[in-house]
């Protein structure tokens, strides 16, 4: 994709094409997705000359067109599958996280929500023979919920089956294995290595990290560890807080949504997982049955493939509920969040 000659696209020279790509449009695909106004706002283009620019690669790109459901079968063949390491949430969710989705996340405070970006963080780097990815993670990080520590402890409590064949695999210069402390460390290096941590510090700077995010994807798209993960940890909370009463919330809504289309794009054109974790409110007319609700509103029920609702249960026990997904039946699964990591019941 980064290969593609743009400047065989009708109106863009070398000026143009230094535009585009340090915009973010660096391949046909990227390119034929956008909006005019976007790719004019962005790289500071004509709506008139985008417009050209776009219906081009649409036809150097190839989409735009229909194809059948057959076709539509082998693509999905592509999409990769992360093992949450737990049968009966794996199971739930057909598999694991998918691919070129954003699967949501939610629940109250202290429900296992960050847990879940951690343990998916270590899992997507492990080998495809253990429900891996074999690529890094991306971390959005607008709650400072993020600790090294937590991978340290994550990594620690992987089953010495998997430690082993990650030993093997990763090739590490260091003697020992598994029980080795020397070793463990170099090991948990090498996982800490492949996630790249940013800190959102307000709802734009999030959805400029989201931006980027694109870039470092593509750098890192030949690498021996191509992003398959990205996290946003979490969604909505710069903009619950940034943006408060219903004079706001058009406003909101309007830039959630854009946020979201930035993420989506990213798991998309790279085949990469997105999760993303929801806040809560409580709904005060309700009499009957559990009143949290995920904030967002439809915008983010619509945008997200599969919603999750962790549920506290006694002691260390979640409960996973698959609330939504357009091939799934829902349900529900058991897991706890211990020291190692999260665990089957």
């Amino acid at each position: 994709m980064a290969e593609d000659d743009l400047e065989s696209l009708p109106g863009v020279g070398p000026a143009t094409a230094d535009k585009l790509v340090e915009a973010g449009f660096d391949s046909y695909q990227a390119i034929a997705v956008a909006s005019p106004g976007d790719m004019g706002n962005t790289a500071d283009i004509g709506d008139s000359t985008a417009a050209d620019i776009i219906n081009a690669a649409r036809d150097a790109a190839d989409v735009g067109g229909f194809e059948t459901g057959a076709a539509v079968l082998e693509r999905r063949e592509q999409i990769g599958k992360l093992s949450w390491q737990i049968d009966e949430v794996d199971d739930l969710l057909g598999g694991g996280l998918e691919t070129q989705s954003i699967t949501e996340v939610y629940g109250e405070f202290g429900s296992g929500k960050s847990q879940v970006t951690h343990q998916m963080a270590v899992n997507v780097q492990l080998g495809r023979e253990q429900g891996g990815l074999e690529g890094g993670c991306i971390f959005i990080d607008s709650e400072d919920t993020f600790r090294p520590e937590r991978i340290d402890d994550m990594v620690r409590g992987l089953d010495d089956e998997i430690l082993a064949a990650e030993f093997d695999r990763r090739e590490l210069d260091v003697e020992g294995g598994v029980g080795d402390e020397e070793a463990m460390e170099a090991l948990i290096e090498a996982f800490l290595d492949q996630i790249h941590v940013a800190k959102a510090f307000n709802a734009n700077h999030q959805m400029l990290l989201a931006e980027k995010a694109n870039d470092l994807v593509g750098e890192h798209a030949d690498s021996e560890y191509p992003i398959r993960l990205m996290c946003v940890d979490s969604l909505t909370a710069h903009f619950r807080a940034e943006y408060v009463g219903r004079g706001e919330l058009a406003e909101r809504q309007q830039k959630l949504n854009k946020h979201l289309h930035d993420i989506d794009k990213v798991g998309s054109l790279h085949n990469v997982a997105v999760l993303v974790t929801n806040q809560v409110a409580s709904n005060p007319d309700s009499y009957f049955g559990d009143p949290t609700q995920p904030i967002g509103g439809n915008i983010l029920g619509h945008k997200s493939t599969f919603r999750i609702y962790l549920r506290k249960s006694k002691g260390d026990k979640r409960i996973v509920r698959l609330v939504d997904a357009p091939n799934l039946a829902d349900g529900e699964a058991v897991m706890r969040v211990q020291d190692g990591g999260l665990k089957p019941e």
